[in-house]
């Protein structure tokens, strides 16, 4: 069995092990292959292992002993699912390897925001704590969390586990989801999309990317929102109108936005976020600690044994 990895630098930059899926065959990885590349790298393959490498319906039918397509994410939308569908290929995803990650890496930005432990860490750097008349100094907001409304948009497994850290915080819990509000765990309060933006102190982002969310953070729902109301999203760039959003936290609209995913990634230079006022981005990383990446390659190994065993699990292609 030829198995290739057309970009594997993302899940493993040096510090993991292929070990485990070499042994399953004849296997070669690439850090990062071209879309223009793919018919080459997989020619003869019976397995592609893709990360954000797109798979066309024309790759498919070019690539004719193609029997398995991994995605090492839980997302899929790179490969072309009713093409697979067509061509009876098995398409595998990653699902809940990463809930824990992303959960810590809201309050990160949370944190980050309410304490402002970066900009006091570079200021002290920088003296000014030693140069200080007083004991103490602070000139930026400092927030308690505790008592403070957090809504979530979407509550399947990470807005689960990021309600779970809040409600440890002492935070007020709400939520817009689909399930009843008898079907909610007790101390979480049901509010639908609109009300979560006009009463919380906190909105994250927890939903999938669809034509319905998609840009659902726009001008008319940031208006809604509290002046001193956080933003946090961990989800999906396209979930907000990134122009909106930057005009909002350059008049003060709302406080502040932490953010891990844009819209393209990497983006442009003149992305408005990059230089808007109290907006703090990483580099679409909650996904990334090393405990959760390993979680990811031994489900990707996992989804593979299977899949030659005759006992096909997480397929997304059905």
């Amino acid at each position: 069995m030829k198995i290739v990895v057309l970009d594997g630098y993302g899940l493993n930059p040096g510090d993991l092990s292929w070990t485990d899926m070499e042994q399953l065959g004849d296997f070669t990885v690439y850090d990062r292959t071209p879309i223009e590349m793919v018919l080459e790298r997989g020619a003869n393959a019976d397995v592609l292992i893709t990360n954000k490498t797109v798979i066309t319906a024309q790759h498919m039918e070019a690539l004719t002993t193609l029997k398995y397509i991994g995605v090492l994410a839980t997302g899929y939308n790179v490969v072309d699912i009713k093409a697979a569908k067509a061509k009876g290929i098995v398409v595998t995803n990653i699902p809940a390897y990463s809930t824990r990650s992303v959960a810590q890496m809201v309050f990160a930005h949370l944190l980050n925001i309410t304490q402002q432990v970066g900009y006091y860490a570079r200021e002290n750097r920088n003296g000014r704590w030693s140069k200080n008349s007083d004991f103490c100094y602070w000139d930026a907001p400092l927030i308690e969390l505790y008592g403070k409304k957090i809504g979530l948009i979407g509550y399947g497994n990470t807005g689960q586990a990021t309600a779970a850290i809040a409600i440890a915080m002492g935070m007020q819990v709400c939520v817009y989801s689909s399930k009843p509000q008898f079907l909610l765990p007790q101390g979480i309060q049901r509010m639908t999309m609109d009300e979560i933006f006009s009463q919380c102190d906190v909105v994250s982002l927890h939903c999938p990317l669809t034509t319905d969310t998609k840009e659902l953070v726009c001008e008319s729902r940031l208006k809604m929102m509290k002046s001193t109301a956080i933003l946090i999203n961990t989800g999906r760039g396209a979930l907000i109108n990134e122009k909106d959003l930057a005009d909002a936290l350059n008049k003060g609209v709302i406080l502040a936005a932490g953010l891990d995913v844009l819209s393209l990634e990497p983006p442009t230079d003149d992305n408005p976020l990059l230089t808007a006022k109290n907006c703090y981005i990483t580099p679409h990383i909650a996904w990334a600690t090393k405990e959760a990446r390993c979680r990811l390659m031994n489900i990707a190994v996992d989804n593979l044994k299977s899949f030659i065993a005759g006992k096909i699990i997480n397929n997304v292609a059905k």
